[in-house]
């Protein structure tokens, strides 16, 4: 497992003390909190892109890559400010990409071109990228190990509340204000934000610990990343994984509402038991991780997924069991996803924990990049059941083609090698 720092880097290594259960749990709300932010602002919205896409005069899929440009924007965002969260600590560019939220999102409530709306979404991901990056570098500043995976599993019990909360808040604002209000709503919460952070956030990134080089060390830090091939491949898991995961986001409102006419307050409480899947499955991770290694957990998920978004597929093509039927394997799909990125993103964090914020940048930036791209190809297929379920299929076979090509996952031992 790689130990030594990249140059510019401090070698101090901290001390981590087992946290206590009142401790760990102050941390799983603060930043589950934060690492919902990007989240939230995708998922308030989506009860709106319809709405959207009539009152701007759009398409259906430029109203889709509303969505999916706030993920690129968030890729190239944490790819910049996880190395700064290494330079100047984790509060100040938190703060900093709090503060430009808020006035991004306000911008967003009054744009009246979807052009414009689509490139201030970019500007928006960019900077609230902060939020989730800062997150998982502080996790990891106090957490390794099946420990970290553990607390990174609690923190999708935090962030599985936006899929099944936020749509039905966003539905609530459309019945009695616009879409724009939407953006107002989002613009607060990043405030609030802010203020906690101000108020009951520590430092987890002391000086004595931070690099001290400028943009060469940062670049050396991404050339120690790219070269390190399991690295890379526990990267691009999550990524893969969270594009499955969007295709249905963003196709989901045109399936359900378009589709089978559902209301906002139907959709929204179809997507709320859908997110349950994901909450479930990431508090059973969250158990099993102390007994199972991540890397069992991992290889299991990946092909459970695969074969139950297969089973998603034909329910898809023959419509079997109509929008039950659809439900059932579409939830099955979900309740694996919990298992998949957490276990992926601890392995990979605990490779390099001398440039946490590095690290962290580079998976986040690696799953929001890989998001936006492979979501906006259910609008292109069709927006429909059939173009959402192979998006979905196709996101999941290439995940389990990496992680069984990239590392000794599926190699016999490899469960007991280390990644």
């Amino acid at each position: 497992m790689p130990t030594e720092a990249p140059s510019g880097v401090s070698s101090v290594t901290p001390v981590r003390r087992a946290p206590s259960s009142r401790s760990a749990l102050k941390w799983v709300i603060m930043l589950g909190a934060l690492a919902c932010l990007p989240a939230l602002t995708v998922d308030m919205y989506l009860p709106a892109l319809p709405q959207v896409a009539s009152d701007l005069g759009a398409s259906d899929t430029l109203a889709q890559l509303t969505v999916s440009c706030m993920l690129v924007g968030g890729a190239l965002g944490q790819l910049v400010i996880g190395p700064l969260t290494d330079r100047f600590g984790r509060r100040l560019p938190l703060i900093i990409g709090l503060a430009m939220h808020v006035l991004v999102s306000l911008a967003c409530a009054v744009v009246d071109d979807m052009h414009l709306l689509i490139g201030l979404r970019l500007v928006q991901g960019f900077f609230n990228s902060a939020a989730s990056v800062a997150a998982m570098a502080t996790v990891r500043d106090r957490f390794v190990g099946a420990e970290a995976a553990r607390i990174l599993s609690r923190l999708m019990l935090v962030i599985g509340v936006a899929p099944m909360l936020a749509p039905s808040l966003g539905s609530i604002v459309l019945e009695g204000f616009t879409w724009r209000w939407i953006f107002v709503v989002l613009a607060a919460i990043g405030a609030a934000l802010a203020v906690v952070v101000l108020s009951v956030m520590p430092e987890t990134n002391p000086v004595a610990r931070r690099t001290t080089g400028g943009a060469t060390s940062v670049l050396r830090g991404y050339g120690t990343l790219l070269r390190d091939r399991h690295f890379m491949a526990l990267a691009l898991i999550p990524g893969l994984a969270m594009g499955a995961l969007l295709s249905y986001v963003v196709g989901s409102p045109f399936v359900f509402q378009q589709g089978y006419g559902l209301t906002h307050g139907q959709f929204s409480l179809l997507f709320a038991i859908n997110g349950l899947g994901l909450v479930l499955s990431a508090q059973v991770n969250a158990a099993l991780v102390r007994r199972v290694a991540p890397i069992r957990l991992l290889r299991t998920a990946l092909v459970a997924q695969l074969a139950m978004s297969v089973v998603l597929l034909v329910v898809a093509i023959t419509e079997f069991g109509g929008l039950i039927g659809l439900l059932v394997a579409l939830w099955l799909v979900l309740a694996f996803q919990g298992l998949i990125p957490a276990n992926a993103s601890a392995l990979a964090l605990s490779r390099h924990g001398e440039i946490a914020g590095t690290s962290a940048a580079m998976i986040g930036a690696v799953q929001s990049l890989l998001a936006g791209v492979v979501s906006p190809i259910v609008g292109l297929l069709g927006s429909d059941t059939v173009a959402m379920s192979s998006v979905m299929l196709g996101a999941g076979l290439l995940a389990f083609v990496v992680l069984a090509t990239a590392t000794p996952a599926y190699r016999k031992g490899g469960w007991h090698t280390p990644i």
